[in-house]
């Protein structure tokens, strides 16, 4: 017999560390995943019931690393909450290519590794959970962040054909979809203190309460905030000539 894990990357800064927080005070058994072995560390001995990895899921066969690591400690995880990610403000012609491949590579790529390994198990046990983090960029292009709304896009594309693919399996698939939150993002995404986006912010907690709560109930998507809400569907009223423009405006 294994143990039931949480299993949370991106688990050292912003909505990581209140996944883990909340899920903790539920009682759940954790497994955080990040680069910060510090942060991580610190985490774990806070929380009690978490066991840290510092892993960086950016390198070529870290997601298989993960989940033997996992099974090793006579695990199996019961719910994957990818969460790790980054953007990039700029225009694509003058940012870094590896940068962009990278974004790429762990917002979509790993995503979908680690999904596809937790996955069969999942199955196997007809229960468990997986919550990935899109976000409202999904719902429009985004000039001056453009890479980073398309991956957005991807994994609520992904997670919503996931969703369906799963009816009836007792595995529970949803994309949580935040507008901007107060997190580290702004500050990785290089868009500045005074960026019309971050003045928007949500807290990080509501944020994690929503999601938590939308693959509970197993929700295709959640979107947290009524402002959000409403600006995600601006795509249903407004032509994409005008999106475009809009986005730019706001980056």
């Amino acid at each position: 017999m294994t143990a039931p894990v949480a299993l949370i990357t991106g688990a050292s800064a912003g909505l990581g560390v209140d996944f883990a927080r909340q899920l903790s005070a539920e009682g759940a058994r954790l497994v955080l995943v990040a680069r910060r072995k510090e942060r991580l560390d610190a985490l774990a001995a806070e929380l009690g019931s978490a066991r840290a990895v510092a892993l960086d899921l950016s390198e070529a066969g870290a997601a298989e690393r993960l989940l033997a690591d996992v099974a090793a400690n006579g695990e199996h995880v019961d719910l994957l909450v990818n969460n790790a990610g980054f953007g990039a403000g700029g225009k694509v012609a003058d940012l870094p290519a590896t940068r962009l491949r990278q974004m790429i590579d762990l917002n979509c790529g790993v995503l979908t590794e680690l999904t596809r390994l937790a996955l069969p198990g999942m199955i196997e046990r007809r229960r468990g959970g997986i919550l990935n983090v899109a976000s409202t960029a999904a719902f429009q292009p985004g000039p001056g962040a453009a890479v980073y709304y398309a991956t957005k896009a991807y994994v609520l594309s992904f997670t919503e054909a996931l969703h369906e693919e799963l009816a009836g399996t007792g595995v529970h698939v949803t994309a949580l979809c935040p507008g901007p939150t107060a997190t580290e993002f702004f500050d990785v995404a290089a868009y500045g203190q005074g960026s019309r986006i971050e003045k928007l912010a949500m807290a990080s907690a509501p944020v994690v309460a929503a999601g938590l709560a939308g693959v509970s109930a197993n929700k295709p998507v959640v979107i947290p905030g009524t402002v959000n809400k409403v600006g995600a569907q601006g795509h249903r009223f407004l032509p994409r000539a005008v999106l475009r423009k809009v986005a730019k405006l706001v980056h």
